[in-house]
């Protein structure tokens, strides 16, 4: 092991193409964690890793389970590693994210490995290389390159499973086992679903397909930095052409990227969550106007494949960056607002609870509640 970094590699005694064993016997498949990572890799099974030839390119099959130490001194409660076989090359990496963790320094924790990546075929380093892009921790600090904006992502996870877990204690305490229990029979329970697809072509493309302009409903969130003041989508049938938002800083801090999520009402009256608009990196002073405009075309379709009418559309906001790296998301008390239950997904960490209810019963979901106190 090199004293300058932690590069734990396994050699793969054989490469495996369509099954069978492969000439590229020199192929590695390698962990690479900066020497001052706070986690440490312990053992790398790469199990059924697989690599097939795809005319001139590899497909690179990742099924591989990975053992990692805290070796740091704070707790860990989230962590997004990169995949890559060749970062130039489209499908060439990947990454996986595992929040919710709970790992006190010294401890290990599992994560497992389940990818497909696409690389050329003569090309020299390893195989696959796994590198951390980052760590987040109890106290939200973080550490890694951030280059796929974990930090972020990570601690937007964390503070809805803290508000989420808040929430069943809370139901828990007031009102006894039966009520959570219906929580999570809630959490599991199946929502309407829109399918959607997108696509980067230009909005000249639908010009002359009878899109007209529709302008959203704005739902305010309580205790929103943010203030949705109008919002316009082209719909030519069930496909919607650039949603834009405009809005305003009502906070006194500078705002540096926010998200704003959109619901779509059918002609039935059914509602669905129809995706989200990102802003751009750029800052928002205190009192300054701006905007969040996705430049795609949306096409909608229901789960079942019935044709779909537009009826209304609503946005409200999802979530803000300070320029200081805090996040804000909304609330509970946001969250009981009827429509947004009836359409929201789950959570993440909701979805881990219910999850873990249907494997192993409440008692479980009682004992995670409280090892996460």
């Amino acid at each position: 092991m090199s004293t300058r970094t932690r590069i734990l590699g396994c050699l793969l005694a054989a490469c495996l193409g369509w099954g069978q064993p492969s000439a590229r016997l020199a192929s590695t498949l390698k962990v690479n964690f900066p020497e001052d990572a706070p986690v440490a890799l312990v053992a790398a099974d790469w199990g059924e890793s697989r690599e097939t030839a795809r005319g001139s390119a590899l497909l690179v099959d990742v099924h591989s389970s990975l053992t990692l130490r805290n070796v740091g001194p704070r707790r860990i409660c989230g962590i997004t590693l990169m995949v890559v076989a060749q970062a130039l090359t489209p499908g060439g990496k990947a990454s996986v994210s595992v929040p919710s963790l709970n790992v006190k320094p010294g401890e290990t924790f599992p994560i497992r490995l389940d990818l497909r990546l696409l690389r050329p075929g003569a090309g020299a380093g390893p195989l696959v290389q796994v590198e951390l892009d980052g760590v987040l921790f109890d106290d939200l600090s973080f550490y890694g390159a951030n280059r796929l904006n974990s930090r972020r992502l990570m601690t937007a996870w964390e503070l809805e499973a803290r508000r989420d877990r808040q929430h069943c204690r809370a139901l828990l305490e007031a009102y006894g086992p039966q009520a959570l229990q219906r929580y999570m029979l809630e959490v599991l329970a199946e929502r309407p679903r829109l399918g959607v697809r997108v696509s980067r072509a230009p909005a000249t493309a639908l010009a002359g397909a009878g899109a007209h302009p529709i302008q959203f409903a704005c739902l305010q969130i309580p205790g929103a930095p943010l203030e949705l003041l109008r919002g316009e989508v082209l719909l030519a049938g069930a496909q919607a052409i650039t949603p834009r938002f405009e809005l305003i800083n009502r906070s006194k801090r500078t705002v540096r990227y926010f998200e704003i999520a959109w619901l779509l009402r059918d002609r039935d009256g059914v509602e669905y969550l129809a995706g989200t608009v990102p802003s751009a990196e750029a800052t928002l002073p205190p009192g300054q106007r701006g905007q969040a405009v996705q430049d795609v075309i949306l096409r909608f379709a229901t789960a079942s494949g019935r044709p779909l009418s537009v009826e209304s559309l609503t946005g409200f906001l999802a979530q803000v960056e300070f320029a200081d790296g805090e996040i804000w998301i909304p609330d509970r008390r946001a969250l009981e607002d009827a429509r947004l239950r009836r359409v929201l997904p789950p959570s993440a960490e909701e979805q881990r609870l219910a999850e873990l209810y249907r494997r192993q019963g409440l008692s479980a979901v009682i004992q995670e509640l409280s090892r996460h106190q």
